[in-house]
């Protein structure tokens, strides 16, 4: 197996030279599965498992290795590993953790282009499309939308023309991947040492189009109800998978709750002709909601701007707000917790070792 044909590179060769000196070797991860992963190595494929001073030094579970990550593995006998570190990620997708709980889920790691897809039938949702690229806009990766099945839309040019207008600089893509109609769209992206990731909903066809670039039906595929568009969900794990022209291709199943992760402000590049008009407001701490000389409603009113799409921002950007108020009170609360649990540590070694302190 020759790593660069799945993205080995001069930035992780440097990154690795203290792991190459103590005898560990690099893979990447292509599964995780519950208590190991599949780690993708020059040897081949090897089952791996963290090392229990990784577990230990791991401050949370984004620090944990995800389809797509690089990391440095000791091999066992039987074909098995042990996975001491993970190398610096060059890109992440991340998302809130479903739930209440405030904490980082990283989904995949390493990607170069993210192709979000969405179905041309009742799946089609500009809000949907808008959130994923809202997630996706600080992860690294080139987002991509791909619109599929476009033998069964009968209002094509308009769909297309909602998409244009919410993302005027992102490559867009119609095809149909049942009819094996457009998917020479997709091959530019398939280079070798690039990897690439489908994201979206359950339904809209991410598993038959990587079956079509295989040119096999490796990945399962389940009937859609055509009342709603809704199936079951066919891919139930995250998988990376290798092309023929050696590309890396990342099957994703559809999320059920897509909630954002942030360290920032994130909507500002996938709204950025909202925010080129806040510029406009007579005055720079414009709400927009009663102000004289409001450029972002004067927009609204003459029709330059879409009323649902500026609502669609505000909500966003409330829930990202509020997303960074609970991480910076979990951050307090954590770093109270790793304080006390040092201090443990500190008693212990001085009564285990008194005659060192």
């Amino acid at each position: 197996m020759d790593l660069e044909t799945i993205g080995w590179d001069s930035y992780l060769e440097d990154n690795f030279t203290e792991f190459k000196e103590e005898g560990l070797i690099p893979g990447r991860i292509t599964e995780v599965q519950r208590k190991s992963f599949m780690v993708l190595t020059e040897l081949g494929e090897i089952e791996s498992r963290v090392s229990g001073k990784f577990r230990f030094n791991a401050q949370d579970k984004s620090n944990f290795p995800v389809v797509g990550d690089w990391v440095a593995i000791k091999t066992e006998i039987n074909n098995k590993g042990t996975i001491h570190e993970v190398l610096p990620r060059k890109s992440k997708f991340s998302r809130k953790i479903a739930g209440k709980i405030t904490e980082e889920q990283v989904l995949l790691a390493n990607v170069d282009v993210v192709l979000i897809v969405s179905g041309l039938d009742y799946d089609f949702n500009i809000q949907r499309i808008e959130r994923y690229l809202t997630l996706v806009s600080k992860s690294g990766a080139k987002p991509v939308i791909i619109l599929n099945k476009s033998d069964i839309c009968n209002d094509l040019d308009q769909k297309l023309e909602e998409v244009n207008k919410i993302a005027p600089e992102i490559s867009i893509h119609t095809l149909s991947a049942e009819l094996n109609e457009g998917l020479e769209s997709i091959e530019q992206y398939l280079e070798k040492g690039k990897t690439i990731a489908l994201l979206g909903s359950s339904g809209v066809g991410k598993s038959t189009i990587i079956n079509k670039l295989l040119g096999t039906n490796r990945q399962k595929v389940s009937s859609v109800r055509k009342s709603d568009s809704h199936g079951r969900h066919t891919t139930t794990f995250r998988e990376m998978i290798m092309l023929p022209n050696g590309g890396m291709i990342i099957d994703n199943p559809g999320m059920r709750e897509l909630q954002l992760w942030s360290d920032g402000d994130d909507v500002s590049d996938v709204f950025s002709d909202i925010e080129a008009l806040s510029n406009n407001c007579r005055f720079s701490d414009c709400t927009h909601v009663g102000e004289p000389g409001c450029a972002v409603k004067i927009a609204i009113e003459n029709g330059d701007l879409e009323a649902r799409r500026y609502e669609h921002y505000l909500k966003l950007k409330k829930e990202i707000e509020y997303l960074n108020i609970k991480q910076n009170e979990m951050g307090r609360v954590t770093d109270k917790v790793r304080g006390k649990d040092m201090s443990k540590k500190i008693k212990l070694i001085k009564k285990m070792r008194p005659d060192k302190y």
